[in-house]
């Protein structure tokens, strides 16, 4: 009995351990010299919320009315929520346009738990701003931090495209999109988004050569099936007609109103 004790509680340190390990921030809080570190954000924006997603991170910008308070978290691997580990994160006054980090104001400030990271804001109102990182992959995924209806716009990465529905998703619906003149980023808007998540699986422009390059030659390699196949079958016609065998003809060979062969 003792000895099953002794396992059952090195069991639930292990677990307590991987779980700390499975957090973004390995069971600590958020690193205040990634907070603070030096960035630079494009505050004039035409949206509530706007995020421009590049290779391997994403910046936000998050318009807050009324509030003092967001929750910002990820969706994990295992479908669990946890706190988004972010970088320069900076609040921008409504009334002054003032940018402000962390280690500039007392009363900004984040907590971290095992499912959000809470911040906290040095004012009601305003807008707050961040980077975080992704994965390269072909598609960019993040909740809803704000509850209310809100525009948002996602700006793609350079060259990545929406519309072809086999090769991409825009969830959810209701959105335009659209690629600015002198631009090769396209631009997916929503003018009224409340639920969540915002995701959006994207393909490069040269994906599109390449799958019409590939379904050209599968189409020219159908063809040329598809006449061998018919000349294969002219050619066992010919045959069975050469050696007297029964083929279909204009005219039956044994029509009724004919006399039987040998009498004709």
């Amino acid at each position: 009995m003792r000895r099953r004790l002794v396992l059952a509680l090195g069991l639930l340190a292990v677990l307590v351990a991987l779980a700390g390990c499975a957090s973004p921030f390995g069971g600590g809080g958020p690193d205040d010299a990634r907070l603070n570190q030096n960035a630079t954000y494009d505050w004039d924006t035409n949206a509530t919320t706007t995020y421009d997603v590049g290779r391997g991170n994403f910046t936000g910008i998050l318009g807050v009315e009324n509030e003092s308070y967001v929750p910002l978290y990820q969706r994990s691997e295992l479908g669990t929520d946890e706190p988004l580990d972010v970088a320069s994160l900076r609040y921008r006054y409504p009334d002054n346009g003032t940018v402000v980090a962390p280690a500039n104001r007392s009363n900004f400030h984040v907590n971290a738990t095992n499912s959000r990271l809470n911040v906290t804001l040095p004012a009601a109102g305003g807008q707050v701003a961040f980077t975080a990182d992704r994965p390269n992959a072909k598609r960019f995924a993040v909740p809803m931090f704000i509850d209310s209806a809100h525009s948002v716009e996602v700006v793609l990465p350079p060259q990545a495209r929406v519309g072809v529905p086999l090769l991409s998703k825009v969830s959810p619906g209701g959105s335009t999109s659209r690629v600015p003149e002198g631009s090769d980023r396209m631009l997916v808007r929503w003018e009224s988004a409340e639920r969540g998540p915002i995701l959006t699986r994207y393909y490069l422009a040269r994906d599109l050569l390449l799958f019409g390059g590939i379904g050209g030659v599968l189409a020219l390699v159908g063809v040329g099936g598809a006449l061998y196949y018919l000349r294969q079958i002219r050619v066992l016609e010919r045959r069975r007609e050469e050696i007297g065998l029964d083929v279909e003809t204009e005219t039956d060979e044994f029509d009724d109103d004919d006399p039987p062969p040998g009498m004709r």
